[in-house]
């Protein structure tokens, strides 16, 4: 698997090409999209609702776009945040971590929740966080089963959606 950041255009676009694939892996997950609520209907996902959420996610210059292919396929996406809005919070957070849905359970999500870790250890921090909907349990089992642990219960900031907080200590 190859994992590299997320290149925009000299205009600072998502390249066509690439905005098609992207979207092809989040409509591959309805099913988390329905749990969660970011597209109105997640049987329709459209290319400029993903353009529209990245974009939200690009304009801050503390956020990281990875994706990750394999044999020159998309076949994962993740967005890191190298600094939480809340100045009480130290650590880093995974914000996304999307594997297409053909694609889940053959090792890319582990693989790429160990290049973040790897590269927050590189950063000389000291744990990494994420928010995983409570209606969400296959979310809660993979994150829990590659080290994580649930630290609290809050609403996402997003939306307000009842989430469960977890950090991996990564030294």
């Amino acid at each position: 698997m190859i994992i590299e950041p997320l290149a925009l255009t000299p205009d600072h676009d998502l390249p066509g090409p690439l905005l098609t694939e992207l979207t092809a892996l989040y409509a591959s997950n309805h099913e988390f999209y329905a749990l969660s609520g970011d597209f109105p209907d997640p049987q329709d996902i459209r290319p400029e609702q993903v353009a529209a959420a990245l974009a939200d996610e690009l304009a801050n210059p503390d956020v990281d776009v990875l994706l990750a292919r394999s044999a020159g396929r998309l076949v994962a996406v993740a967005i890191t945040l190298a600094h939480h809005p809340d100045p009480a919070d130290p650590d880093p957070w995974i914000g996304l971590l999307l594997v297409a849905a053909e694609e889940q359970g053959k090792g890319y999500g582990r693989q790429l929740a160990t290049h973040i870790e790897d590269g927050f250890r590189e950063a000389v921090r000291d744990a990494v966080r994420l928010a995983a909907l409570d209606n969400n349990p296959a979310a809660l089992t993979f994150w829990t089963a590659i080290g994580y642990e649930i630290i609290g219960h809050r609403k996402d900031r997003q939306l307000g959606r009842p989430c469960a907080v977890l950090r991996k200590i990564l030294h």
